[in-house]
C-alpha cells in the first residue's frame, strides 16, 4: 500500500494568513485561515504595512492551529509548500520565512507555488482536473484565462491590460460608497437591480482574450458624477447591476471562445471573484449541458484566498521535482509561466 502523502501551505500573499494540510493532494484535512477584513475595512483596502503586522503575529498560531485540526506531528509531513508571489512583498515574506523555517527545522522539502496556480488547483479539492482545461482566473488583482495542458502546465492566453475584475469592484463599491471588500456588496445588490443603465464593453482586437477594466469603472464614475451635477439620482441597484452585467458578458463571452478555440473538455473558474452569484449563474449557463463540457466551480471558502489550494497545487510541483532551496526570496511579481 502506498504511503499516505502529506504537504503543509502557507499562503499569505495579502491579508489571509492561512495555513492548511492536504492529504494525497486532494483531500483536506486541515484548513484554517485568520482573516484581516475588519483591520483594512476602515481604510477602504488592504494597508501592506498593518497585513504584514498582522501575519507576524498571527502565523506561528495558524500553523500550530492546522496541525492540531490534521492531528499529525511534523515528522508525519512530506513538503512545505509555500506562496512565493505574486501579492504584497511583506506579505509575502512572513510566509515564505515561516515556510523555510518548518523546512529546515524538520528537514523537509520546500516547494514554491504561484499564488494563482494556487487558485486554479483549488478545484482539483472538488473534481480531479481533466486535460487539456481552461481556467477563467478573476481576482482582486489578476483576471486571466489559462490553458492548461497537463498538471503544472500554464499557458496564459489573456489577460488583463489595466485593472482586474476586482479591482473594478471595489472601485465601483466605493464610488457607492459601499463598504470594503466591494466586490460581494455589489453582487448582492446586483441582484435587487435591472441592467438599464448602458454601460461599455472592451472587447479589445478581434481574436484577442485579453481583458480591460478601466473604462468600465471610468464609465460608471462618470455616470454618477454626471447624475449629481444634474440634480439626479441612479438606482444604485440598477448601476450595480449594470456593471455586473457588462464584467460578466465580457468574461463569459471570451471563455466561451476559448474553451471552442482550444478544444477543451473541463473550464474551471478560480480567484476570489468566482464568488460571485452573477458569474457563477452565467457561467452555468452557458456551460452545464453543454455536451463534453465540463465546468468546476469551487465552493465559496475556497474562492477566497487560503492555504489548501496552496498546498494542493504544492502536491503536484512536489510530485514534479520542484524544490526552493533555503535562499528562497518573496517575489510580488512571479510570472506563472515559469513553472512550466
Amino acid at each position: 500500500m502506498m504511503k499516505e502523502q502529506y504537504i503543509l501551505g502557507i499562503e499569505t500573499s495579502c491579508d489571509e494568513t492561512a495555513v492548511a494540510i492536504i492529504k494525497n493532494g486532494r483531500e483536506i484535512v486541515a484548513n484554517v485561515v485568520a482573516s484581516q477584513i475588519e483591520s483594512h475595512k476602515r481604510f477602504g483596502g488592504v494597508v501592506p504595512e498593518i497585513a504584514s503586522r498582522h501575519h507576524v503575529e498571527q502565523i506561528t498560531i495558524v500553523i500550530e492551529e492546522a496541525i492540531n485540526q490534521a492531528n499529525l506531528t511534523f515528522n508525519e509531513l512530506d513538503a512545505i509548500a509555500v506562496t512565493e508571489g505574486p501579492g504584497l512583498v511583506g506579505a509575502l515574506l512572513i510566509g515564505v520565512n515561516a515556510a523555510k523555517a518548518l523546512a529546515f527545522a524538520h528537514n523537509l522539502p520546500l516547494v514554491p507555488v504561484h499564488h494563482i496556480a494556487g487558485h486554479i488547483y483549488a478545484n482539483r479539492l472538488v473534481s480531479e482536473l481533466k486535460f487539456p482545461l481552461l481556467a477563467l482566473v478573476v481576482s482582486g488583482g489578476h483576471t486571466e484565462l489559462v490553458y492548461m495542458k497537463e498538471h503544472g502546465h500554464f499557458e496564459v492566453i489573456g489577460e488583463t491590460r489595466d485593472d482586474a475584475a476586482g479591482e473594478a469592484y471595489d472601485k465601483v463599491a466605493r464610488t457607492l460608497n459601499l463598504p470594503y471588500p466591494g466586490g460581494p456588496h455589489i453582487d448582492r445588490l446586483a441582484q435587487e437591480g435591472s441592467p438599464t443603465i448602458d454601460l461599455p464593453r472592451a472587447w479589445l482586437e478581434e481574436g484577442s482574450y485579453d481583458f480591460s477594466f478601466s473604462g468600465l469603472k471610468s464609465a460608471v464614475i462618470n455616470t454618477v458624477h454626471n447624475a449629481e451635477q444634474r440634480g439626479e439620482t441612479i438606482a444604485p441597484q440598477d448601476l450595480a447591476a449594470s456593471f455586473q452585467e457588462s464584467v460578466i458578458e465580457v468574461l463569459v463571452t471570451k471563455a466561451k471562445r476559448a474553451v471552442a478555440e482550444y478544444g477543451v473538455g473541463q473550464i474551471l473558474l478560480a480567484g476570489g471573484v468566482a464568488a460571485n452569484k452573477g458569474l457563477r449563474n452565467a457561467l452555468e449557463k452557458a456551460f452545464v449541458g453543454q455536451e463534453g463540457i465540463e465546468l468546476v466551480i469551487p465552493p465559496l471558502s475556497l474562492c477566497t484566498d487560503n492555504a489548501a489550494m496552496i498546498a494542493a497545487a504544492g502536491s503536484v510541483m512536489f510530485e514534479k521535482g520542484i524544490r526552493a532551496e533555503l535562499s528562497l526570496n518573496a517575489n510580488p511579481g512571479l510570472d506563472i509561466e515559469i513553472f512550466n
